[in-house]
């Protein structure tokens, strides 16, 4: 697959950029900030479908009306306009990889890849052989047997590390080279290693121990996922200590994560108001008070290792934006704890990178709807799952790296 060097990247998104700020500035009488969010340099909605009607006759249909105040600044909104104008009609690929966290495994997950593709079987293998020494039996084993140990914390993580593993150097070695990466929960290891900040040696070892770690903390936690804002679940959890915000997927997408009595209070006082909640099938509170125990001993493995600092733009979701810092002990003790903050990371993601595809690598789509809003729908990057779930195979495998003009298919399929 051929790329667009940086310079050239950079040069168009530049070119959108210093277009947008001229239009602004004609409408506002004066020089514009490019980071100051339009409202305050005094766009009004009259200027604003002016603004449009320009962008309009200037690039054909590339936002809506709507788009320029979710893009509140001329840097994210010529982002967004630089975005979609690469989108259109034959321009470079430009894929983002999303790893996701646990709660995606189901036994025998991309055994029909394993089977049936050289490549992804050589790069689970890999994985594996760098797994076996911490959890003295093979993942591989373990998916091809259609086991339901793979819902032990201890083996989920490392089994749903070396799938992610495989599936994106799979993509890799087609020619599918991610501009930026971003993992959910324990898929941030698998992100770290694509992106060079951790070695496979090292993260195999890794999330090996915080698996093990995890398994045998006490029973009683639950985790319960509610559509209310981050705000109500801050004001929720503030009254119940055992309990915090584990995820933030979207504006309006909340998992809560603690003690299972304390979460039924929650469930009782949002039910008062009409709202639903959702338990989830899980065997412990990751990412809740409840972890806290796993961090001192976790560190003290962690601190032996080298870490490094990510080779592509890494989108942290303990952080929710870029971090360019060095991925040391630190990082991975707090993401133990942290709430995941998925939709803060994402949005700056495709805001900042402006992907023309953003790729869910796991055994089947989590992710791909909330990064399907995020990103506009149909006006946005294509978010496309490498597996829909336990039906995946080879063939489906071959269609995503049409999809993602690389592969041998490529040529025979250019519309693909």
């Amino acid at each position: 697959m051929q790329e667009q060097s940086p310079s050239a990247q950079q040069d168009f998104a530049v070119a959108h950029r210093e277009w947008l700020t001229e239009r602004v500035a004609h409408y506002l009488g004066r020089a514009v900030e490019d980071t100051v969010p339009l409202t305050e340099e005094g766009l009004d909605s009259v200027a604003a479908l002016s603004l449009y009607g320009d962008i309009e006759e200037e690039f054909g249909s590339l936002i809506e009306p709507d788009d320029i105040w979710a893009f509140p600044t001329v840097r994210q909104l010529s982002n967004l306009l630089a975005m979609r104008d690469a989108g259109r009609g034959g321009g470079q690929v430009r894929a983002a990889f999303v790893f996701t966290g646990q709660g995606s495994q189901h036994p025998g997950m991309t055994s029909g890849l394993y089977l049936n593709s050289t490549g992804y079987r050589t790069f689970l293998d890999e994985a594996d052989a760098a797994i076996r020494p911490w959890t003295k039996q093979s993942v591989v084993e373990l998916i091809l047997s259609d086991d339901p140990r793979i819902h032990r914390t201890a083996l989920t993580q490392p089994a749903l590390f070396a799938v992610e593993y495989a599936l994106a150097r799979t993509l890799e070695e087609a020619g599918v080279r991610p501009a930026a990466v971003l993992g959910h929960g324990v898929g941030e290891f698998a992100a770290a290693t694509i992106a060079g900040a951790l070695t496979l040696a090292d993260a195999a070892k890794l999330v090996s121990m915080r698996g093990a770690f995890m398994q045998y903390l006490p029973p009683g936690g639950g985790m319960m996922a509610v559509c209310i804002t981050p705000y109500e679940a801050a004001e929720l959890v503030s009254a119940e200590p055992a309990v915090g915000i584990s995820a933030i997927n979207a504006a309006k997408a909340i998992v809560l994560s603690g003690d299972r009595t304390a979460l039924n209070r929650i469930e009782a006082r949002l039910g008062e108001r009409g709202i639903r909640c959702r338990h989830l099938a899980v065997s412990h509170a990751f990412h809740s008070p409840l972890m806290a125990p796993v961090v001192p001993k976790f560190e003290a493995v962690v601190r032996k290792m080298p870490g490094g600092t990510a080779q592509v733009p890494f989108y942290s979701t303990v952080y929710g934006r870029l971090t360019t810092e060095p991925l040391y002990a630190p990082y991975w003790a707090e993401q133990i704890t942290a709430p995941v903050r998925f939709a803060d990371a994402a949005r700056s993601l495709l805001v900042q990178q402006a992907p023309t595809h953003v790729v869910e690598i796991g055994p089947q789509a989590v992710l791909t709807p909330y990064l399907r809003r995020m990103g506009g729908g149909l006006r946005g990057p294509a978010c496309i799952p490498v597996c829909q779930g336990p039906e995946s195979d080879a063939v489906d495998l071959a269609g995503v790296i049409s999809a993602l003009d690389a592969g041998p298919l490529a040529a025979a399929l250019p519309g693909a």
